[in-house]
């Protein structure tokens, strides 16, 4: 569906002339979850997040004191650095069901039953097709990413210890569900220890979703942005779609229990009513979701330097199509899915690429008859576009960051461009269902 709304058209013909562009502001941190924060809260909400964070602190505590005493046992001078890598890449997902039930599918299933942390969740970036996690070796591959400063947002707090059970870049998620199909492809007796796994791992999602819904990124949690709710790379989402097919109990869930499943049901109703209550509202109407939200207050917040509180057209797009997969949307889901194609209608850019010239990086290029792309990041309030740079600085021209960052981040994107192509086909269905109910 190509759509030319006056926003397009006016943007395309900024982009076209030469205009002042602006510093439009700094990043700020975003703010983990503590016991000052929730002092403040309405007094029937405390209990709940001053239990939760207690939990969060004793299992941080278990887990490090478990590693501290496995590695002191195992007389290394050292620890055993785990094998870097994708680990969602390096798991087989599309392979024939009868494949899970193979030696080769039990040997990798045994590396991820040994990396399981003792919270029973899955750290990142680690290859795990390769070798049984070894007494003594980490859990995670790295702290973070290289040539940090001191004050920057993705620096770990311990660079030790980082990431020791997140949803981030498919993490846990793709370990349950690899579990999930060689548990289903093996003799009952064959998938024991499997299906232990697997229950301490699907305790560990029910265990880390927050009292109002959400997911942190990182769990035990691990403060900064890992404390938000998240939905860059898909993390909240896939949980609720792993939560959704445990709830569903088919296919290779199917031998879920009964109790699991009744709890995964309220684990997912009560996500999805805590998706829809972060979309972001401007002046009463709707619009579209942030890259993250804090915790408490469901508002955007930052993550790393570059990644500020704005309207995030990519994790919007596949929000507003994961919502548009149910085939029975209740009113609340309606109303969102509706606002956010009408956002992504308003905020498209045609006629623009965002491609490299010479040596002065990529910017973006009058291309007659390109588009539509949209920003990665929106401002709230304004709807324009807005970019990040390494020290904080928010600007509203992707020509004033440092090459570095123009370069290496998908600061324009085309993902809207589905959620465009199958609204209509969704709003048919929608008003057929309608019709048929009354």
């Amino acid at each position: 569906m190509k759509l030319t709304p006056v926003f397009a058209l006016t943007l395309s013909l900024v982009f076209a002339v030469e205009v002042r562009s602006a510093l439009v502001g700094t990043s700020p941190p975003a703010l983990s979850l503590t016991a000052d924060r929730i002092a403040v809260l309405p007094a029937d909400q405390r209990e709940a997040w001053a239990g939760y964070l207690a939990r969060s602190k004793k299992q941080m505590s278990d887990d490090r004191h478990f590693f501290v005493a496995e590695f002191k046992s195992s007389k290394l001078k050292t620890p055993i650095e785990a094998p870097g890598g994708h680990d969602a890449k390096s798991v087989p997902m599309n392979k024939p069901a009868s494949w899970y039930g193979t030696a080769e599918a039990k040997r990798i299933a045994d590396i991820i039953v040994s990396f399981q942390t003792p919270a029973g969740g899955w750290s990142k970036n680690i290859d795990l097709a390769i070798h049984p996690r070894q007494p003594g070796e980490r859990f995670s591959h790295d702290g973070g990413t290289p040539g940090q400063n001191s004050g920057d947002y993705d620096r770990p707090v311990d660079v030790q210890w980082s990431y020791v059970g997140t949803f981030d870049n498919d993490a846990t998620i793709t370990e349950l569900r690899y579990l999930a199909k060689v548990i289903s492809a093996l003799p009952v007796s064959e998938a024991v220890p499997y299906r232990a796994a697997f229950s301490r791992g699907l305790g560990y999602v029910l265990g880390s979703q927050y009292p109002n819904g959400g997911w942190p990124q990182v769990w035990p949690l691990e403060g900064g942005y890992h404390d938000a709710i998240t939905f860059n790379d898909g993390a909240m989402l896939h949980v609720l779609a792993f939560q959704g097919d445990v709830a569903g109990g088919k296919n290779e869930f199917n031998f879920v229990t009964p109790e699991e499943r009744e709890r995964a049901v309220k684990s997912f109703q009560h996500g999805i009513a805590c998706l829809l209550a972060c979309q972001i509202t401007e002046d009463g109407r709707r619009t579209v979701w942030s890259q993250q939200n804090d915790m408490l207050t469901l508002q955007p917040c930052s993550a790393r330097n570059y990644e500020m509180p704005a309207q995030a057209s990519a994790e919007s797009s596949e929000i507003t199509l994961y919502l548009m997969e149910n085939k029975n949307p209740g009113p609340d889901q309606i109303v969102a899915i509706k606002a956010a194609a009408a956002w992504f209608k308003k905020t498209a850019i045609y006629g623009q690429t965002f491609t490299r010239v010479g040596n002065s990086g990529r910017v973006l290029v009058a291309t007659p008859g390109a588009g539509p792309i949209w920003p990665r990041y929106v401002q709230i309030g304004t709807d324009r576009p807005i970019f990040g740079d390494r020290d904080k600085t928010i600007h509203d021209d992707v020509g004033d960051i440092s090459q570095e960052r123009r370069n290496g981040y998908a600061w324009f994107n085309a993902a809207a461009t589905r959620v465009l192509d199958h609204y209509g086909t969704w709003l048919n269905s929608v008003a057929k269902d309608a019709s048929k109910r009354e």
